[in-house]
């Protein structure tokens, strides 16, 4: 499981937003995935957290994420991660 003190620097006031971007081929994004829902919940994350997984198991980990009920944005790729992480900041 991802460890919740990846998510702390959020406590600290120049964090703005958050961004994840894990690319692996054998990384079971799925574990990931509730790793990151988990830290969220334990640390009631306040920044925006935008998240990019590639990798086994990305459908699974991607429904993990939507299904969370938590404001987590998905990305398709970098590029689009950046971009969303950009755009949650200036809201």
């Amino acid at each position: 499981m991802l460890p919740c003190h990846l998510f702390e620097l959020s406590v600290f006031s120049q964090v703005e937003a958050i961004l994840v971007n894990i690319f692996g081929g054998i990384v079971n994004c799925a574990i990931i995935a509730n790793g990151i829902t988990k830290a969220c919940r334990e640390l009631e994350l306040k920044v925006p957290l935008v998240v990019r997984l590639e990798g086994t198991n990305v459908h699974e980990a991607k429904r993990i994420l939507t299904e969370s009920g938590l404001p987590i944005t998905a990305a398709e790729d970098l590029d689009d991660a950046a971009k969303k992480a950009v755009a949650a900041i200036r809201k």
